[in-house]
Formats: C-alpha cells, structure tokens, sequence
C-alpha cells in the first residue's frame, strides 16, 4: 500500500520549490513598488541607469523619471564651469538634459555660441615682452581684478574701459577649421585681427583656453550652486 505520507511531503516540497522559484524571477517593480524602486535606481551610475529603462515597459518610466535624472544632472553640472545651453531649454526632460551635457562635453570645437557665451580673462604669458606683462595685473601681483575680454556675435572683441592693454583699439576674430579629405580634423584655432594663432583647448570642466606663445584667453566659470568653479583653473605663471 503506498505511503500518502510520504507522496504528500513530497508534493509539498515540489510546491515549495516552483514558490520559491516564482519569487526570485518576480519583477522588483512588482515586489517593492514604484517608490522603493525609485530609491533603488538613484544609487545607480549615470550608464547603469540607462540601461535599466530598457529592462521593462514598468521599468522605463520609474528609470526615465525627473525625480531621479533632476538630481543626476545637478551632480553632473555641480563642478563643471560652463553648462551647455542646449541642456537648459526649458521643459527639457532630465534626462535627455543630462546625456546632451555628456555629449557637449566631449565636444572639443569652440563655436561663435561659445566665445559669446562667456567672458574671458586674458592673460599674457611669461614669453611676452616684459613691458606688455607690466601692464598685465596678474603679473605685477597687484591683487586687481584680471584683464576681461568680450567677444560679440557681429565678430567684435571688446574689453572693460579702464584696461590699460587694450587702448581702445579695434579687434575682430574667427574662427578657422581645416578638415582632412576623411573629415577629421586638421587644425583648429581663433584668430584676432592679424595677431598669431591661438590654439583651441577645452578643460574637464568643460571651460575654454585660447593661447598662443605670448598671451591666451580663459573662459571664467560661472557659477551652478554652492559649490563654485572659479578655482578649478590655475591662472599662474601662463602656462598650463
């Protein structure tokens, strides 16, 4: 005579294991909800927090969300001198906001947007000629406020009245961009009037640097917070 005893404990068991199995392929979403998910989630790395909108259609708008992308993006912009203008539009989702800042900033070609968006501290360099550094505030070690430089969407440069380098003289850029026959490219660099080249860099913190031998310009960062960029860029000695 069989043993029911037996085949019911085992039956339990087989339901145990099927249970067991049902609970550990459950959706989180499903288990702890939107909001614990939420808190989940912003623990997460920029990369694996996009990546988890793609685990399910439930996932996508709790990873998509403003709520988490918000304080994301404000990380992101906290130390950096210059936020892109194409991530401020208004009513621009978060995240999107966020991606398009990482992608500008890898950006390494200045444009007029650029140049006018800023202003710039200019500075000669310790090969200039030592009676153009003596009117150069950085280098007689004054304590005065650095030399500024505005550059205007009409192609103009102007500079603050009181700039003793300056002298009221007129002063136009451009911007010059050599490409390859495969499109990369060649050289890239501002010209002011006839004055030599100034190369084109751009900092980790997404601020520009116009130089050439003799002088450069520096875009000044403006401020994203209570944390401030403004001494994130050693302005000493003219060289990098």
């Amino acid at each position: 005579m069989p043993d029911s005893g037996g085949e019911e404990s085992t039956n339990r068991g087989k339901r145990k294991v099927k249970l067991d199995d049902l609970e550990e392929h459950q959706d989180p979403l499903l288990v702890v909800g939107s909001e614990i998910l939420t808190i989940i989630l912003a623990k997460l790395d920029l990369r694996s927090l996009a990546e988890a909108r793609l685990v399910s259609r439930g996932w996508n708008p709790v990873a998509s969300s403003d709520r988490i992308w918000g304080s994301k993006c404000q990380e992101l912009w906290l130390d950096k001198a210059h936020i892109p203008r194409v991530s401020t539009v208004e009513g621009l989702p978060k995240m999107i906001a966020t991606l398009l800042s990482i992608r500008d900033g890898k950006r390494t070609r200045i444009t007029r947007d650029d140049l006018c968006d800023h202003v710039w501290e200019f500075r000669f360099t310790e090969m200039a000629p030592e009676y153009w550094r003596e009117l150069d505030p950085s280098w007689r070690g004054e304590g005065a406020p650095p030399m500024r430089r505005y550059f205007h969407p009409d192609g103009s440069i102007t500079a603050d009245p009181e700039d003793k380098v300056w002298g009221g003289h007129e002063a136009s850029y451009t911007i010059v961009t050599g490409l390859l026959a495969d499109g990369q490219v060649r050289e890239h660099y501002v010209r002011i009037n006839r004055w030599p080249k100034m190369m084109v860099k751009r900092h980790p913190d997404w601020s520009w640097e116009l130089r050439n031998h003799l002088y450069f310009y520096r875009s000044i960062p403006e401020r994203h917070g209570p944390a401030s960029t403004s001494s994130s860029i050693s302005f000493s000695g003219g060289s990098s």
